[in-house]
C-alpha cells in the first residue's frame, strides 16, 4: 500500500484525538505541515472544510451516544465541543433537523458519514456528509 495522503492523515489524527480540542494549526503542527497546505489539502480532497469535518464527526459521535446511552445531554455535548446544551441543540437541530431529545426519543442511531474515496489512488475512507432534507432512512 502506497504513501497516505495528507488528508488520510489528517483523518486518522482527527479520529484520534476527536474528543480533545483540536484546531487546524496544532494538526498541521503535529502532521509537520503548514496550517495552509493542510487546509488547502483537506479541502481539495475531501471538498469539506476541516472545521466542517470536525464538527460533522462530533455530532455524528454525539448522535451515537444519545441513541445507545443515557448519559445526560451535557456531557454529550460537552464531548462534541460545545460550551453549553443551548449551543449543541442548535447544531444538531441544523444537521439531525430535530431536537437532541426528540433524536434520543426515537432511540435509532443513524451515522450521517459515509465512505469517500479520496484522490487517485482510491483509498477509501470514512467522511462527514450532511444529509439535506431529512434523516437517512
Amino acid at each position: 500500500m502506497g504513501k497516505k495522503s495528507v488528508a488520510e492523515k489528517v483523518m486518522s489524527y482527527i479520529e484520534e484525538h476527536l474528543e480533545q480540542e483540536l484546531s487546524w494549526e496544532e494538526i498541521a503542527r503535529e502532521l509537520h505541515y503548514s496550517k495552509y497546505y493542510v487546509a488547502r489539502a483537506f479541502r481539495k480532497s475531501t471538498g469539506s472544510t476541516l472545521h466542517k469535518y470536525i464538527q460533522g464527526r462530533r455530532l455524528d459521535e454525539a448522535a451515537r451516544k444519545l441513541a445507545q446511552t443515557d448519559r445526560p445531554i451535557i456531557e454529550i455535548a460537552f464531548d462534541a465541543g460545545y460550551g453549553s446544551q443551548q449551543a449543541f441543540t442548535q447544531a444538531f437541530r441544523v444537521e439531525y433537523l430535530c431536537t437532541p431529545q426528540e433524536y434520543r426519543r426515537r432511540g435509532q442511531y443513524l451515522s450521517k458519514c459515509g465512505a469517500v474515496r479520496l484522490g487517485k489512488g482510491g483509498s477509501c475512507l470514512h467522511l462527514y456528509c450532511s444529509v439535506k432534507g431529512g434523516m437517512a432512512a
